[in-house]
């Protein structure tokens, strides 16, 4: 019995024991429980610390980003603005540098750099060589792209709406394009000067455009009355009624001061002074000499400062000349020196048959050339030719004396525009080269004389005119023979 109540005690303790077990069991679980959310929620919390500093500093980065495009931006436009800023600069450097308002000092005739003049369809150059032709008619793609673009400038500029437009205002298409002339130096750009001009309106439009190696710049743009603007053309004269006789029939309306040396052809140009309106006639008593007489019809005149056309009566021009003699003069500023077309000796050229004096006026390489070396022709203002001293009465013989003038010039502030004129002719005549003039201006003569026959191919036929006969003899009996 004792060991039954022994079993049981036993019994119960284990079962106490196990219950203990079990009791202490579940306390540690419980608190295990207790434990784990407060684990989680510091972990949660700590990721969202950390997401919240991961978002500031994505903040902070994107506005720094912003900032930084926006400094980026302001810096690309004040570099434009400073590129910009550079080249005008630099385009002004290179307009001042350009001979357009003012004219360069050069040291003799041979630093000109020559204009070359142009219309719609043609361009008259002097730079002719064995290749060029002294007229241009069929124009090469990168020079009619070039003067295209320039004559599309000027007429977009004439044809823009302005605020005082009335109804009445005109438009200008290329047929109203009058004429052209342009330089390029090579230092600096393309200098082009416009013209343009209704038939039924006496003023012009003129624009000055340049182009320094980069877009095209405008410089001038200005409206000009031809009408109002008169020229005095001195012509001095010796033994030459006839060809003074032509010269009048061509040109009644405008002034002309005519120096006379001859006492016989005075009296008889006086007999017909009548006949001519708005001539001078000046005597003077001694020996022929160009630079005298055109010295003196260029002071004579008092009245205004007067548009000067110095020139001599074997010369042929047009109106359009005129226009362009008008256009490319300006008191203080510019001289024009235009290159006439000198014509060739027509019995050489046309042989028997001769075409009217007219018809003659032709620009063509085998009637003629451009006299390039021939600076006694200009157009310039009365003023002007006071104020640069006028010929010098020390230099003695007819090429040189126009020479020394025209240097005067290019030794001054004044723009010399030189430039080949297509209604400008200098028409054959027997030329004679006088014992008493020096070595030099003798040589001169003689080189003009001969220049004057003819071109090199037609002189050539000349010369070689009976070896050229022979040849074509024997090419004739050899055809006979086969």
């Amino acid at each position: 019995m004792q060991r039954r109540w022994f079993l049981g005690k036993r019994a119960i303790a284990a079962l106490l024991f196990c219950f203990v077990l079990l009791l202490y069991r579940q306390a540690c679980r419980s608190q295990s429980q207790t434990r784990r959310p407060a684990g989680e929620d510091a972990f949660e919390a700590l990721l969202q610390q950390h997401e919240r500093r991961y978002l500031q500093h994505s903040r902070n980065l994107t506005r720094l980003i912003s900032q930084l495009k926006a400094e980026l931006q302001r810096s690309a436009v004040e570099l434009e603005e400073q590129n910009q800023s550079e080249l005008e600069e630099f385009l002004r450097k290179q307009l001042r540098r350009a001979e357009i308002f003012t004219g360069e000092r050069l040291p003799d005739e041979f630093a000109v750099l020559p204009f070359e003049t142009f219309t719609l369809r043609r361009v008259y150059q002097l730079e002719s060589g064995l290749a060029r032709l002294p007229v241009e008619s069929l124009m090469g793609q990168d020079r009619r792209n070039e003067l295209n673009g320039a004559l599309e400038a000027a007429l977009h500029l004439l044809n823009e709406p302005q605020l005082r437009d009335s109804q009445q205002r005109r438009v200008y298409s290329p047929q109203h394009f009058y004429e052209g002339i342009f330089r390029t130096e090579r230092d600096k750009g393309t200098l082009y000067d416009l013209t343009f001009r209704e038939n039924s309106v006496p003023d012009f439009r003129r624009l000055v455009f340049f182009r320094p190696f980069a877009p095209l710049m405008k410089v001038k743009e200005e409206l000009m009355d031809a009408s109002q603007i008169l020229i005095n053309i001195i012509v001095p004269l010796a033994d030459t009624v006839d060809a003074f006789r032509q010269f009048m029939q061509h040109f009644r309306m405008f002034h002309k001061t005519v120096i006379c040396y001859d006492e016989t052809l005075d009296e008889s140009l006086s007999r017909r002074r009548m006949k001519y309106r708005n001539v001078t006639l000046i005597r003077l008593n001694e020996a022929f000499s160009r630079r005298r007489g055109l010295d003196v019809g260029a002071r004579a005149w008092k009245r205004s400062n007067v548009l000067l056309f110095l020139c001599d009566v074997n010369i042929r021009f047009s109106a359009e000349f005129l226009n362009s003699c008008r256009m490319n003069t300006e008191p203080g500023q510019k001289v024009f020196y235009p290159v006439m077309f000198s014509l060739y000796n027509p019995e050489v050229i046309y042989g028997q048959h001769i075409p009217s004096a007219e018809d003659q006026l032709v620009i063509r390489k085998d009637f003629g050339f451009w006299k390039d070396f021939d600076f006694g022709t200009t157009c310039q203002y009365r003023s002007d030719f006071i104020n640069t001293g006028g010929f010098d009465v020390s230099v003695k013989g007819g090429a040189t004396e126009d020479v020394h003038l025209y240097r005067k010039f290019l030794h001054s502030s004044l723009m010399v525009v030189r430039a080949p004129s297509r209604g400008l002719f200098h028409v054959w005549h027997p030329t004679v080269c006088h014992a008493h003039l020096s070595s030099e201006t003798f040589k001169l003569c003689l080189q003009d004389k001969a220049l004057n026959q003819a071109s090199h191919s037609q002189l050539g036929q000349i010369i070689f005119h009976q070896q050229i006969n022979n040849h074509l003899h024997k090419y004739k009996q050899h055809n006979i023979k086969s």
